[in-house]
């Protein structure tokens, strides 16, 4: 699914081999280097590939298509760090000698990463949701950075503090259904689509500390007027067993 995004951005990708895979992702990585869609496909392309977890099993490095790697860096900033160390140091002494407890230190190493991670990104959260108390009701560019049924997530382009649209806002304007290879909502009678990626003018409405959760609300600009018909390859189909939504109808002016 990331690959077929990335090609809507006209990004191509060479899956015949690990090291191709890699190559591609580096050179899409360097093509979207100050493009709106840069932080949506970096963010995308990371959430795609499977989580790294530290084991005494060397099974390579599939983003970097290397067949042999070991995780090091340096400075020591990790208890892995540690460990490999210890290991060269056995090595370049000749007294290796084999850790039966290696791989409990592997997996406890990865459990402690994971909570680690959760913590920076609860903390984040809650500073950006503080920050942004201080400009409810205000408008800002944002670009679309999540997709779900029940709305879309967008950040902020001055800021890079992330918010949801919720599908409830939307309703005034369109009933709108998730097409999910596409990570994109599409209004059923307009066409609108709101897609990754695309760049859109949100309000924020409310921050709420406690629950560490922003809301924005969608603001209609004129790219697109209200009561514009898309073009006709555009409109989402229906699936069978389930009638079109009744187009609303508009007032006259008195």
């Amino acid at each position: 699914p990331f690959i077929a995004f990335a090609r809507k951005f006209g990004h191509k990708f060479d899956t015949s081999t690990p090291e191709k895979v890699a190559e591609s992702f580096n050179q899409m990585l360097r093509d979207v280097e100050g493009k709106p869609e840069k932080h949506v496909l970096e963010s995308l392309g990371i959430r795609t590939m499977a989580k790294a977890a530290y084991t005494t099993e060397n099974i390579g490095h599939y983003g970097l298509g290397f067949e042999d790697y070991c995780h090091f860096t340096s400075p020591i900033r990790r208890y892995p760090d540690i460990l490999v160390h210890r290991v060269l140091e056995g090595v370049l002494r000749n007294s290796i000698k084999p850790d039966k407890k290696m791989e409990q230190k592997c997996k406890h190493a990865s459990e402690r990463e994971r909570a680690a991670m959760e913590a920076e990104r609860a903390g984040n959260k809650y500073k950006q949701v503080e920050y942004m108390r201080d400009f409810i009701g205000e408008e800002f560019e944002g670009v679309i950075s999540g997709v779900a049924a029940f709305g879309f997530w967008v950040e902020t382009i001055e800021h890079k503090c992330e918010g949801m649209v919720s599908i409830t806002s939307l309703a005034e304007y369109d009933e709108f259904r998730l097409v999910e290879g596409d990570y994109s909502l599409v209004g059923m009678r307009s066409g609108r689509r709101f897609r990754m990626g695309d760049r859109v003018r949100i309000k924020v409405i409310s921050a709420n500390l406690d629950k560490r959760q922003l809301d924005y609300e969608w603001v209609l600009t004129a790219t697109l007027e209200e009561g514009e018909e898309p073009a006709e390859e555009q409109k989402p189909q229906l699936e069978k067993g389930k009638q079109k939504p009744k187009r609303k109808k508009k007032k006259q002016e008195e």
